[in-house]
């Protein structure tokens, strides 16, 4: 059977870096959108490390804001070197999609 959860991870710093270029996030909020959005077995022991890497890469920036529900949140920011990765990530997943399709549907025209 095709493990799909390795497809997942390799795709999932761009798509973190996505959702983060769409607005700034804190960690817990992040790992619901990635939910959402069919990442169903991200967990936080694979979010909040991808998080300090991709922040020590200096593709990520953050700052500590006011929560309204208790201690302060770690919200997280796309960085110029952040947004050059991500466009980067997108050309080259285009690129990637539009191979892997020529394959998988070749002569069903």
């Amino acid at each position: 059977m095709f493990d799909r959860s390795q497809l997942m991870r390799g795709t999932l710093e761009g798509c973190i870096l996505k959702l983060i270029g769409t607005e700034p996030t804190y960690g817990y909020e992040l790992m619901m959108r990635l939910r959402n959005h069919g990442f169903s077995d991200i967990s936080e022991g694979t979010l909040y490390p991808l998080l300090v890497r991709l922040e020590n890469k200096e593709l990520l920036g953050s700052e500590f804001r006011p929560s309204p529900l208790g201690p302060k949140r770690k919200y997280y920011t796309l960085t110029e070197e952040g947004r050059d990765y991500l466009r980067d990530f997108e050309e080259s997943w285009a690129f990637v999609k539009t191979s892997v399709d020529a394959v998988l549907h070749h002569g069903e025209e």
